[in-house]
This record gives structure tokens, sequence and C-alpha cells, in this order.
């Protein structure tokens, strides 16, 4: 039950959990749908706020979710919670985030039409703000 995957000549694993049969040595397809979620709009945060000339001392994400019970099993709901630190501008640090989360990061948009992304954001260890995420969906299919 664990697979080696190959993009590009890089290779990363995936396996299932012991109770599925796997050995646990990597994560499940699922959790590398979280981690991806969460690299995804961490790129677009990080790299916007250095274009912006903000001090971002340190950055981290979590992201808990729950899943459906019934299957096919997948994400009914997300929180993605960010943490920033540094001399940053609350104002900007919020308008990044909405940027990432409803305009570029193409990975909860997909995401988002089955499961309700929601986030919260820390600055200096203070919640300056939270909310839904809110894509302009478009009609993806012909």
């Amino acid at each position: 039950m664990s697979f080696e995957c190959d993009n590009h000549g890089v290779k990363t694993w995936t396996d299932a959990l012991p109770e599925h049969g796997g050995k646990g040595m990597a994560p499940t397809p699922k959790e590398l749908v979280m981690n991806a979620m969460m690299g995804c709009t961490a790129m677009d945060v990080v790299s916007i706020l250095k274009k912006m000339r903000q001090e971002l001392v340190s950055f981290s994400m979590t992201n808990e979710v729950e899943k459906t019970t019934e299957h096919p099993v997948h994400f009914k709901s997300s929180l993605i919670t960010f943490r920033l630190s540094g001399n940053l501008d609350p104002e900007k640090v919020m308008k990044v985030v909405d940027s990432s989360l409803t305009k570029y990061c193409g990975v909860n948009y997909m995401i988002s039409f089955s499961c309700e992304i929601s986030y919260r954001i820390l600055l200096n260890d203070s919640e300056i703000t939270n909310g839904k995420v809110s894509f302009a969906k478009k009609n993806v299919f012909p």
C-alpha cells in the first residue's frame, strides 16, 4: 500500500495507515491534499508579502479538516490557520491572505467545490481576522 510517485524526476511517496494495510511510512493521499492546500497558499502569502516589503520573521500554518463518514470519504470542512510574526501591516496581511484564498490558489479553488474552507490569521500571537473562503465559482464543465 506504499507507492512511489515521480513528478518530473522528483520522487514522493504515499502510504496507507496501518489499519488499512499500509506501514504509515508516508503521508496518505488525503494528507498530501491537505499539504497541497497549505503549500499553495503559503507560497502566495510569503511571496506577495516579500514583494510588499513586509518584514516577515516567521510563518507557519495548520489545517484542521473534518471528513465525511460516507463514501467517497472526502473533506467536508477545513480550517486553515495562518501564524505570522514580524513588523507586518495587519491590513496588508489580511489582503494578501484573502487574495490567495479567493483568487490565486488553484488547489484551494478545486477543493472548495466539495469542502467548506475557513481561515483565521494570527499576527504576533493575536487573531486579526477569520472567515470563510468564497471563490467566485466558474462553470468548469463545458
